[in-house]
């Protein structure tokens, strides 16, 4: 059986109306702690996540049995995105809610020169996306394209990659992961 600790971290610290920062600081960890285990790109150890929960506060039981309805809602209007980015990158979410869900859906909005990080991202799953407009550089492995307006992207999210905006102008991406990684 396999438990998404991140999206369940995330779904509950929500409910409390708890920020990352909050959270972390009731914790006694990282503000960066908190987003890796929510991005699932750390796994906290039993010890670590109890302290975690403690600065909600919930228990490690209720914490694991837990199990919110999946959301319902199907429409949303562009001010109801949930803004997960920061920075020069701006993500934004279809859906506040994302537990239980395969499929994440994001609008993306690279400001000239922004980047994902010299370091590539690598995480389980699939990954798409349309270029809406501007210039995108998107590095797979060793494959290296730049993409505009109308061409797309597919690939396994376990191969190396990073995406760059190129030229003098914001470029905005229609992407979708599975599963949800944000």
């Amino acid at each position: 059986m396999s438990v998404d600790i991140g999206n369940r971290l995330r779904h509950v610290r929500l409910m409390h109306n708890l920020s990352q920062r909050e959270l972390a600081k009731r914790a006694g960890v990282t503000n960066s702690t908190i987003s890796l285990i929510e991005s699932n790109a750390s796994n906290p150890s039993v010890g670590a996540l109890k302290r975690i929960l403690d600065g909600i506060p919930i228990g490690l039981a209720e914490f694991f049995s837990f199990e919110p309805e999946k959301p319902r809602k199907a429409f949303y209007a562009a001010d109801e995105l949930v803004e997960i980015g920061k920075g020069p990158i701006s993500y934004r979410q279809i859906g506040d809610n994302l537990f239980g869900r395969s499929l994440q859906i994001l609008k993306e909005c690279y400001q000239p020169g922004a980047d994902t990080g010299k370091v590539p991202l690598v995480h389980e799953g699939e990954e798409g996306g349309i270029v809406l407009s501007g210039r995108l550089e998107v590095t797979v492995d060793d494959e290296r394209r730049i993409l505009g307006p109308g061409d797309a992207y597919y690939f396994e999210s376990r191969r190396p990659h990073r995406f760059r905006c190129v030229g003098p102008v914001p470029c905005e991406v229609i992407s979708a992961c599975t599963p949800p990684t944000f």
